[in-house]
């Protein structure tokens, strides 16, 4: 017998191959793919804004990566000792104007070049609810006092208008990640708002598709045995079989024959010797060493060399 009800992906409209070059944007379940494809690497660059939950912010933070805004004093604001931008995770705050913006403007300049030469992006989604500030959609509240905002649901319409043009082919998904503050019922409400939207943006744009993560977490992995200690978060083992689940949809045999040698490089590279004085040890990393040459000259396009060398 069967003890568990399996999600069918469905047909993707295209594959990811070693040779994309992808751009991730979202709540921290998109760091945790973003990482895995990382790990396996895969050519990704993680958003300059850091973590973004709603879809209005990952839709400006997109528009102001495609146009050649820099980021000033006026962009920021002082609170609890800390310099922040609005628009920027907490990890951009300092407590310094030019250590805010250097933290800004150099990671945002970076991913403008890689950005010009993206094929895919991957874009998650966390909530439909949003904090405004003076009638501006903040990213980030960085602990102000609630009173300074005003909270609201985005609607399914207001959504489908800010992704009307997708420049690139791109990968919707749903983060699994319970809003609990939010209410039961106002998280399902919430979820349910992305979902209804992500539908009818894939239907209108052939170049986009959904990646039911949130379906996989919340159906096949229906126990608390795959959450952490909070209860809401996946755990390491769910994050590993949806890495697993989304190379099923995206990954050609090729892909997933090279990323397979390309782990093991990895973990061989992660190895830390017991005893790094032995000429075992030394044998072991020279093998090491010689199994990135040789990767490298099979698949040319990839860093693998440059990563040992950064690594050791």
């Amino acid at each position: 017998m069967d003890f568990r009800t399996i999600v069918t992906l469905p047909d993707m409209p295209f594959q990811i191959s070693y040779q994309d070059r992808l751009f991730s944007f979202g709540s921290c379940f998109s760091e945790h793919i973003g990482n895995k494809l990382t790990q396996a690497f895969f050519q990704i660059t993680p958003s300059p804004f850091g973590i973004l939950y709603n879809p209005a912010s990952i839709a400006r933070s997109l528009s102001i990566l495609q146009s050649d805004k820099l980021f000033g004093q006026s962009d920021l604001f002082f609170h609890n000792d800390l310099w922040h931008s609005p628009l920027h995770h907490g990890d951009f705050s300092a407590s310094s104007t030019d250590g805010c913006l250097e933290r800004i403007n150099s990671r945002l300049i970076a991913a403008r070049t890689a950005f010009s030469s993206t094929g895919i992006m991957l874009i998650t989604f966390g909530t439909a609810w949003v904090y405004e500030q003076d009638g501006e959609i903040v990213s980030n509240c960085h602990k102000l006092p609630a009173n300074r905002f005003t909270r609201r649901r985005l609607t399914i319409d207001e959504i489908i208008k800010l992704f009307e043009n997708i420049p690139v082919k791109t990968i919707f998904t749903v983060s699994p990640i319970r809003h609990w503050k939010d209410g039961a019922h106002e998280n399902q409400l919430s979820k349910s708002i992305l979902l209804l939207a992500i539908e009818e943006i894939c239907r209108r744009n052939p170049n986009c598709a959904y990646f039911p993560s949130y379906e996989i977490v919340l159906d096949e992995l229906r126990d608390y045995r795959f959450y952490t200690e909070d209860m809401l978060h996946p755990n390491a083992t769910a994050i590993n079989y949806i890495w697993q689940r989304f190379g099923e949809a995206f990954f050609s045999q090729e892909t997933r024959l090279a990323q397979t040698e390309l782990e093991q490089l990895r973990r061989d590279l992660s190895h830390k010797p017991l005893h790094p004085d032995t000429a075992a040890c030394r044998n072991f990393q020279v093998q090491t060493m010689r199994k990135a040459e040789e990767l490298q000259q099979k698949y040319p396009w990839l860093t693998i060399t440059e990563q040992f060398t950064s690594m050791g």
